[in-house]
């Protein structure tokens, strides 16, 4: 009998052993979304439009630093790219849906945000500005960040952005409107129906530039709330993680990341592709 529990009990332990090992084997044998794009020949990227991040130009077809950057890393990989215009509220959800491969658009990297994707390492930095409506400013005498704090001060961004946090952190008694996208924030304020758009720069300073009459910025470029952008795929992936982070280390080391980003963020020889 003590031998009959003895070897019941190594069967047992083994049989232990055999199925940590087995399910070791199964993570290890997982396939990677890296492995289901070479496949099909085609990166899928899930992105929203924001201005110079992705838009459209005259002619329909998407243009910006996402879509450049998306376009070299599918060029890298030896495959096709294919882009999918997705609201900024539902693209987490779209990702998880598995309706594209990985989120290209601008995403800051927030940690309640990390609990649901995983990031890749930052492959752009940003900031908060503010374009204001010069003639509604003057008229309520809006100069100090107290000023601005005000419950008659009415403000716009872009919904479910980073600058809603910055709103509800420095202006939390001005009243918030939040649209689908940029250009409904926007012309919001150009009409002189919402005092200032909050949204990440260089895109306060071009609104400024571009409407000199109308808009100035009342704290200078980029000021608050300084974030990190990242690629965002999903959970339990750590090949694509890692493919990912390489790629982004490699182009930034040879400097094609930062050239560029400084084609879009700092020059304006793209505005006539979309005007």
């Amino acid at each position: 009998m003590a031998i009959t529990r003895k070897t019941l009990g190594m069967l047992l332990a083994m049989a232990m052993v055999l199925g940590t090992l087995g399910g070791f084997a199964g993570q290890a044998t997982a396939q990677s979304v890296v492995d289901d794009i070479l496949k099909r020949g085609k990166l899928v990227v899930g992105l929203s439009t924001f201005v110079p991040w992705a838009m459209r130009n005259k002619n329909g077809e998407m243009i910006g630093f996402e879509i450049d950057v998306s376009t070299q890393l599918a060029k890298d990989m030896g495959v096709d790219v294919e882009f999918v215009p997705t609201a900024w509220d539902g693209i987490i959800p779209g990702l998880l849906a598995k309706k594209f491969d990985v989120i290209i658009t601008g995403m800051v990297m927030k940690p309640k945000r990390n609990l649901t994707v995983n990031f890749s390492r930052p492959y752009a930095y940003l900031a908060v500005g503010m374009a204001a409506n010069k003639k509604l400013a003057e008229e309520m005498n809006l100069k100090t960040l107290e000023d601005w704090n005000n419950p008659n001060v009415i403000l716009t961004i872009k919904r479910a952005t980073a600058p809603g946090e910055t709103v509800e952190r420095l202006f939390p008694k001005a009243k918030l409107r939040q649209f689908d996208d940029d250009a409904q924030a926007l012309q919001d304020v150009l009409n002189g129906n919402a005092h200032a758009f909050l949204t990440s720069e260089p895109k306060p300073t071009y609104y400024v530039i571009d409407n000199k009459d109308v808009l100035f910025n009342p704290f200078g470029i980029g000021p608050w709330d300084p974030s990190a952008s990242a690629f965002a795929l999903r959970k339990g992936d750590p090949d694509a993680l890692n493919f990912f982070n390489n790629w982004i280390l490699y182009r930034e080391l040879d400097g094609w990341l930062e050239k560029t980003h400084d084609k879009w963020f700092k020059g304006r020889d793209w505005k006539s592709q979309v005007e």
